[in-house]
């Protein structure tokens, strides 16, 4: 019996044992209530023989006779020796009119230890992928876990983001663990400094990108695909995003951090850096020795980069942002943070209203409605009174009951008990 055979057999020895109930076998078995039903009737009736199929152990309906094989087998050593699969089984067909498919031809002759003539061509020669010929064309972003700061502090996790065609570290950030954060910060910085890029080349983290997610009622009417913050931002700048399909397709941030983890892993420990601060603070200064040392000019001088347009606004596309309702008392709710709106004109309440939340990597916080910025305060800590939580009744509790001893002249003890009056004997008396 097969594993699914298995588990079936024994949900419906558990079924016919009392110890469970109908539906539970069928919501264990993924099978409907009918169908369980079913089955339950065929084990009572052939035992657990009955969960296996029908047509195991049987020959298949379409399988050709022993006697075509051995024909077919003695052919290929003797009159057609030396022909390839598919030109064997284009003859059989012309010639000796057996009308076999060329998988069934193959299965047999390999079964019967006669090989293909004609050898799988040699694998392909592969070579390295040549560079972007300007810088800003295509960028390579990965993070790199690692004892960076070895026994002396935490554990931190190396953000980097490298130029295809220069191998130039654009920027590099040291964070707790691999998050967003880290990559939106990386984003703004390289964008800061050099302008936007025509591409980015990632793995296939799931901050970057997310499997065909089903969209909300919101995202079909608003019409967006339901994507990550990365994603988002990505988007909203103009960057194609890229996905690796293996490691060593972007080996060059891979080499990259190969270098750091250990040339920067020495620098750390030249300068004792103990926290993730200091760890920062090494890698600013590293950097621009780094890059002088290993960088090289593209082929082609024009460097690629894009402004920013002037309409956008970076520190709002570098950012997170979140959807959310406007409360009855016009307030918005984010990660325990609440923050107060002011009326709007004419003393128009935003109460019931979809918001945008705009989490700023500074760590402040702005609300927007169809593009506008709406006037909003962040209340303190506690500014909502949580209701008391009702504190358990204790009620006290007296002696303990003593036990009741019948004394000596008590009915139970001195005869039968009469039997109890009731309403229909005394209205025969």
């Amino acid at each position: 019996m097969s594993s699914r055979e298995q588990q079936r057999a024994h949900v419906v020895t558990q079924l016919l044992d009392g110890r469970l109930t109908m539906p539970e076998a069928a919501r264990l078995m993924g099978l409907s209530t009918r169908h369980t039903k079913r089955l339950v009737a065929q084990v009572r009736q052939r035992g657990l023989a009955a969960l296996a199929h029908g047509n195991r152990g049987r020959p298949p309906a379409r399988r050709l006779p022993e006697t075509v094989r051995a024909r077919l087998l003695a052919l290929a050593r003797t009159t057609y020796a030396g022909c390839n699969d598919c030109h064997f089984t284009e003859l059989l067909a012309e010639q000796e009119h057996v009308a076999v498919s060329r998988p069934t031809v193959q299965r047999w002759l390999r079964a019967a230890g006669i090989g293909n003539p004609r050898k799988r061509r040699p694998p392909k020669h592969r070579r390295r992928r040549e560079r972007m010929p300007q810088a800003g064309l295509l960028i390579q972003m990965d993070a790199s876990p690692h004892p960076w700061l070895e026994a002396r502090g935490p554990r931190l996790v190396l953000h980097a983001a490298i130029d295809d065609a220069t191998g130039e570290v654009l920027a590099a950030v040291f964070r707790p663990e691999e998050d967003s954060y880290g990559y939106l910060l990386l984003l703004r910085r390289l964008i800061r400094r050099y302008g936007v890029p025509a591409a980015v080349y990632t793995d296939r983290h799931g901050m970057f990108h997310r499997d065909a997610p089903p969209l909300s009622i919101a995202d079909q009417l608003a019409g967006e695909l339901a994507g990550t913050q990365i994603s988002r931002a990505l988007r909203e700048l103009g960057i194609h995003w890229i996905p690796a399909s293996s490691p060593q397709s972007k080996g060059r941030i891979e080499r990259l951090f190969g270098t750091f983890q250990d040339r920067l892993v020495s620098m750390l420990r030249l300068a004792q850096a103990r926290t993730l601060e200091d760890a920062q603070r090494v890698l600013d200064h590293y950097l621009p020795r780094y890059n002088a040392q290993f960088a090289r000019a593209p082929l082609n001088p024009e460097p690629a980069w894009q402004p920013v347009p002037s309409h956008a606004d970076l520190e709002r596309m570098c950012s997170f942002k979140y959807r959310r309702t406007v409360n009855h008392d016009n307030t918005i709710q984010l990660t325990g943070r609440l923050m107060q709106l002011d009326p709007g004109p004419g003393g128009r309440s935003y109460a019931g209203v979809r918001v945008d939340v705009h989490a700023h990597l500074d760590g402040t916080l702005s609300v927007y409605h169809r593009g506008r910025r709406l006037a909003a305060k962040r209340l303190p800590e506690g500014h909502r009174p949580r209701r008391p939580r009702p504190q358990p009744v204790t009620v006290p509790l007296g002696p303990p009951n003593k036990a009741h001893t019948p004394p000596a002249d008590h009915p139970w003890r001195t005869g039968p008990l009469r039997p109890p009056t009731t309403r229909n004997s005394m209205a025969h008396e």
